[in-house]
């Protein structure tokens, strides 16, 4: 028995996430509860909806 089938994957992730303001890269969780800010240029990232998170940036990579 195949026991990786039992076991769920997480339905959230992590996202390498580009700004589009000054081009720094960071790491984002994509169901944030609150604004993710640039740590450069303070440029908000992530917008909490109250599920996934919205995506303002450029994702670049998804992290498991």
């Amino acid at each position: 028995m195949d026991t990786s089938s039992l076991i769920p994957k997480p339905r959230s992730l992590y996202l390498k996430v580009k700004c589009g303001k000054c081009g720094n890269e960071q790491i984002v969780f994509d169901c944030a509860a609150t604004p993710v800010k640039c740590t450069v240029c303070e440029e908000v990232l992530a917008t909490p909806t109250g599920g996934k998170a919205l995506i303002k940036g450029e994702v670049i990579q998804e992290l498991g």
